[in-house]
């Protein structure tokens, strides 16, 4: 009776731990995602709801559904969030961050979940200028992006910098710079919504690929998101998301 009476507390004890060990697995793990959202359509804020939102914003939330992450959006400008995950001061980013040589070298990139490249925007009326190789004067562009990069390796302009894109834009519609150089959805975005001002020239020039970056050291928060990227890519979520913002 006894041997019954303490196999029968051996098997209690060990269901008990099988217990305990699935309740802390489901346990979605908390990480804060940082995000410069002044780059609509891929995360900006919403001025009636004053929620963060945009493309990059519904593929971080999927992720975060399929690699069981409780995240937390925290919206920084652009050159402190290259800094706080180059210093391992955040977890993980998404904000149209291109995956780089140099930045790979300070953080860890995702598997690519988006395509994206640079093109040249004018103001409507300019028919001095019908591609990059054409561009003269001071062109805009954001701050550390890589289409600041681009404007720096074009002989005839100078680059001038600003810390959002919008401003880029507000300068060229009011004639104080030639151009503004940034990716080619989010110019199209401002070019939709300033058609009596704006215009792009030429093509696509760059072809460039968005990862999210992850702080140095978090190999296996990384794993969970290149898994889920995978998984989201699969079953066509992607191409939602780019029907219902860049189309």
């Amino acid at each position: 009776m006894k041997k019954f009476l303490l196999l029968g507390l051996i098997l209690v004890v060990l269901g008990s731990l099988m217990v305990a060990s699935g309740s802390c697995s489901s346990t979605p793990l908390k990480i804060q995602v940082v995000t410069d959202a002044t780059y609509p359509p891929f995360e900006y804020v919403d001025t009636e709801t004053g929620e963060i939102v945009g493309f990059d914003i519904d593929v971080m939330n999927a992720i975060a559904e399929k690699a069981n992450l409780d995240i937390e959006f925290v919206n920084v400008g652009w050159d402190p969030l290259l800094a706080g995950m180059a210093q391992g001061t955040y977890a993980c980013a998404i904000s149209c961050i291109t995956i780089t040589p140099a930045r790979a070298e300070e953080m860890l990139f995702s598997t690519p979940y988006f395509t994206a490249g640079q093109i040249v925007v004018v103001q409507k009326g300019n028919t001095s200028f019908t591609s990059k190789d054409d561009l003269t004067g001071e062109v805009g562009a954001q701050l550390g992006t890589t289409g600041a990069m681009e404007v720096e390796a074009l002989p005839n302009c100078t680059l001038k910098n600003y810390d959002e894109i919008g401003l880029a834009f507000q300068d060229l519609m009011n004639g104080q710079i030639s151009a503004v150089i940034c990716d080619a959805p989010v110019a199209k975005g401002y070019v939709a919504t300033n058609s009596d001002k704006l215009k792009t020239i030429g093509e696509m020039f760059t072809t460039e690929q968005y990862g999210i970056a992850v702080s140095k050291g978090n190999e296996d928060l990384l794993a969970k998101i290149n898994t889920a990227i995978q998984a989201i890519i699969d079953e066509g979520l992607i191409d939602q998301y780019a029907l219902k913002w860049l189309s």
